[in-house]
């Protein structure tokens, strides 16, 4: 797993649903499918159940957004990652996104793959040309 390929804030999120749910009086298979579903948007392995599938192409959809606002998407990810020097971040971000490329396909459910695979690929393939 690369440093910009999960979220600073996912493993906060998992943690944090845990305790919520636990809080809510949540069955401890609840919590643990909960956290696990959150931790699936780590995308450091391939989703293995349907509703993983499902919530990971959720979490990808941005890339298949339309051209501005992926352009919009990726000033909001250099502001997250703003700690980190430019040579840094960049060299990372185009790990995760070849990361993202590389998948085959990218989406694993048949709606989301229809709908967006073809603008994901065009904004990665944008992203990654650009300097």
């Amino acid at each position: 797993m690369t440093l910009l390929a999960v979220s600073w804030n996912t493993a906060g999120s998992a943690a944090w649903s845990r305790q919520a749910l636990r809080a809510a009086g949540a069955t401890e298979e609840v919590v643990v499918r909960v956290h696990a579903l959150v931790m699936a948007t780590c995308h450091d392995h391939a989703p293995t159940s349907g509703d993983e599938r499902l919530l990971v192409d959720i979490d990808l959809a941005i890339l298949g957004s339309g051209r501005a606002r992926f352009a919009e998407y990726e000033r909001q990810i250099r502001e997250e990652y703003a700690f980190l020097p430019e040579p840094v971040f960049r060299a990372k971000r185009r790990e995760v996104l070849h990361g993202f490329e590389a998948r085959a396909p990218i989406y694993a459910t048949a709606g989301l793959r229809a709908r967006l695979e073809a603008a994901a690929h065009a904004n990665l393939g944008r992203a990654l040309s650009s300097p």
